[in-house]
Order: C-alpha cells, then structure tokens, then sequence
C-alpha cells in the first residue's frame, strides 16, 4: 500500500476521543481505500494509514461496546 500525501487534509476529531483534550484521535475523510489516523496532541508526527476496511471492523468493535 503506498502511503498518501497528506499534505492539506482535512482532519477531524474523532468521536471516541476524549472530550477534555486528553486522548485525542483525529480523522481524515477523502482517502479512497485507506483511513488516516494521527495524534491531535502531535500533529507533526507521521499519520498512520489504515485499509478502509480495518478501520471499518475496528469502529465497528468500538460500537459494540468492545474495549480494544
């Protein structure tokens, strides 16, 4: 899988974050096939890149009250 440019991405805090600016996951929609993944409190850090569909089984564990 080659790694996007990610360069002007629009980044968005995911729900399952920690709402007092604790653990802080943020998301960035428009990749087709891959979901990028980084540290709010990091920002300059290097994203990590998931297959769409891992990310989708993760959420969907999430949802259903699993602890991962």
């Amino acid at each position: 899988m080659s790694r996007p440019d990610l360069n002007g991405a629009d980044w968005r805090k995911s729900s399952y974050s920690n709402q007092e600016g604790g653990d802080c996951v943020e998301v960035a929609n428009g990749f087709p096939g891959v979901v990028p993944v980084r540290d709010s409190k990091d920002p300059q850090r290097p994203a990590l890149v998931f297959p769409t569909a891992s990310w989708a089984a993760f959420i969907g564990e999430l949802k259903a009250g699993h602890r991962i």
